[in-house]
């Protein structure tokens, strides 16, 4: 069996080590999650049997009972690879009746974790290297499995936070969040601060924040020559509160009410009453309106308070941006130029609106030695026949220019070595390439029952997915009109397919 994708450009391949390859190895241990395919507990046979017709086989379900995992090979290539469109992902060898229970299964892992990795690194390469990404989808996803999916494979991808905090516990991943507006609308004076006092970072007395926070506001506010009255107390109220509790940690959610006449000058009036007491603000947050034009409006204040007090690091202060961030949103950013250091992305990551479904298939290509083909009117959805081996092919510049599969007992293609491919879509036409460098893709994981090689963590993982997607050539990894990748046969593999077609005329 074999899983590939129809069409499409490139894909992120994501579940196939860590989900994929560790519970057929549990098979029959009894540790199995309620969705594993194959169980050898003895209710879900009972249950299998109260639904089956009643002429089944009592020896089918004596089977059933034993079934495992133990003559099941899988290959695939490494997690965070870059894979394209009819090229397998992975393939299964092992009896026939085991390796078709595994379809659904496999499938349902595969597709939603690759599909979001894609996603993410979709928004990683329109952000660039250098801006912050935070996965936020927690409230948008498709229930909670899906949100956990939707952390771990947005990170795979390219973010470098979550918000969910249990995907941090579970994974690994760095969990990031801000304060949150309902927080600060609980708040309307200073009054209701009721931990007022905050000990200078090197120690000695406290200090009434709320107060010392206040005297701030007045000189902010004269600098940038807005009306005190303006600045709201409970949004400064609830500011000081939060400050009391995080000093080290202080950012500020600046929409509540008014980004430049309210949370701007109450933000700078409280991070810099922190600062006299030895505190660092770590940031900001606009979450409405014209976040670009908005953050150069913010970046210009926070210098004009660094240059004026002499607060030399007010100037870098991080401004994070949200509301429902899109592959578009950060078109604009870049188009119009922005002061944005961190992009919080929900909705538009985790429900993968442009393409809410990625389409890999599972398909027999070969039983008990003989290649099999799915023969359809549509070339695109015509199986290609045969165990294989994947090689990628590399031009002299590094980028891979070629995808070749080939029959699995046919001799590795050498570096420099010219090769007779027909490409798919063109399967008439043969051409000849010469490769600089050429790759196996595939990786035998787990053979016999048992896994043969370690998998790697989930920050080697993302690390392979960002080299795969760097050594791509910039007209295939481009996000608009893409030039389309090759993906050829072997003069052999050819042949065959041509064979197969003919005795199935």
């Amino acid at each position: 069996m074999t899983m590939c994708r129809c069409s499409g450009s490139l894909v992120l391949s994501g579940a196939l080590h860590m989900q994929c390859l560790v519970w057929p190895r549990d098979c029959g241990s009894g540790h199995h999650p309620p969705w594993f395919p194959l169980s050898s507990v003895p209710a879900d046979v009972a249950y299998l049997r109260s639904i089956l017709p009643s002429t089944t086989e009592d020896a089918f379900f004596d089977y059933l009972a034993t079934l495992d995992t133990s003559e099941v090979t899988v290959s695939a290539v490494p997690e965070g690879s870059v894979v394209f469109a009819r090229v397998p992902f992975l393939q299964v060898k092992g009896p026939l009746l085991v390796v078709q229970l595994l379809e659904s299964t496999l499938l349902c892992l595969v597709n939603y974790a690759s599909l979001v990795a894609t996603n993410a690194a979709r928004f990683r390469l329109l952000a660039g290297p250098d801006v912050k990404l935070v996965e936020m989808g927690l409230r948008r996803a498709q229930g909670p499995d899906g949100a956990l999916s939707a952390s771990k494979y947005s990170y795979i991808g390219g973010f470098d936070y979550t918000s969910n905090v249990l995907a941090g516990k579970l994974y690994g991943i760095p969990v990031r969040g801000t304060i949150a507006h309902s927080f600060i609308v609980s708040f309307t004076s200073l009054e209701e601060v009721q931990l007022r006092k905050l000990p200078p970072l090197a120690g000695g007395e406290p200090v009434d924040l709320p107060a010392l926070a206040e005297s701030w506001l007045q000189r902010v506010c004269e600098l940038l020559q807005t009306p005190p009255e303006k600045a709201n107390r409970g949004e400064l109220a609830a500011f000081t509160s939060y400050a009391i509790a995080f000093p080290r940690n202080f950012q500020g959610l600046l929409d509540t009410y008014c980004v430049r006449r309210s949370g701007l000058p109450n933000f700078c009036a409280v991070a810099l009453a922190l600062h006299q007491l030895g505190y660092q603000a770590i940031g900001v947050r606009l979450d409405s309106g014209d976040l670009a034009q908005q953050s150069k409006e913010v970046r210009r204040v926070l210098r004009a308070c660094g240059a004026h007090f002499q607060v030399p690091w007010f100037e870098t202060i991080p401004i994070a941006v949200s509301n429902d961030i899109s592959e578009q949103s950060l078109e604009e950013f870049s188009r119009e130029g922005s002061e944005i250091d961190m992009i919080g992305v929900g909705t538009n990551l985790v429900t993968c609106p442009l393409q809410p479904s990625l389409g890999c298939i599972y398909k027999l290509v070969e039983v008990n030695g003989s290649p099999c083909l799915k023969l359809t009117e549509d070339e695109e959805k015509m199986t290609i026949p045969g165990s294989k081996t994947i090689y990628r092919l590399y031009d002299a510049a590094g980028h891979p220019f070629m995808d070749l599969m080939a029959l699995e007992e046919e001799p590795s293609p050498s570096a420099g070595q010219e090769l007779v491919v027909h490409v798919l879509g063109r399967l008439g036409e043969a051409s000849k390439v010469v490769p600089t460098t050429v790759e196996p893709l595939h990786r035998t994981y787990f053979r016999d029952g048992q896994m043969c090689e370690p998998l790697p963590g989930l920050p080697e993982v993302k690390s392979h997915a960002q080299a795969s997607l760097s050594l791509l050539n910039p007209a295939h990894r481009r996000l608009h009109e893409p030039q389309p990748y090759p993906v050829a046969v072997s003069e052999r593999l050819h042949r065959l397919l041509a064979e197969l077609r003919q005795a199935s005329q």
